[in-house]
């Protein structure tokens, strides 16, 4: 996977999580406490790094595996999704008190991101 795809693929993501939180902002904001009313410049640049940082290993992983085309790719989203983010958060409910909702509404972001991120990719290939 080439240099620009990830890149790429990593601006799409980060805009569609940025939309994501815009859209939800209020529903965020009455759910945590660290909903902030706009988030600072080295907060979202850590967050592109983060970003970068999951597409970088998207990449890897598909690349690894075999997955090759836009259902593949997509295929490979879904398992990572269900895998990572959402047991994770389900951990956040069971043992730390995080409301439902705001587990969902982190989880519903790692879903679109990661299937931005895979359509990107899958088409790339």
């Amino acid at each position: 996977m080439g240099v620009v795809a990830v890149l790429v693929a990593s601006v799409a993501g980060f805009v569609v999580s940025s939309a994501w939180y815009t859209a939800f902002g209020t529903v965020w904001a009455g759910l945590s406490e660290a909903a902030p009313e706009r988030p600072a410049p080295w907060k979202m640049a850590a967050e592109f790094v983060r970003t970068l940082a999951l597409v970088t290993v998207f990449a890897g992983l598909s690349t690894a595996v075999g997955v090759d085309g836009v259902a593949g790719a997509l295929g490979l989203a879904l398992v990572l999704w269900v895998g990572f983010p959402v047991l994770i958060l389900a951990g956040s409910v069971l043992h730390e008190n995080v409301p439902v909702r705001l587990a969902a509404l982190h989880a519903g972001d790692w879903l679109v991101k990661i299937v931005v991120v895979a359509l990107v990719l899958g088409v790339w290939r």
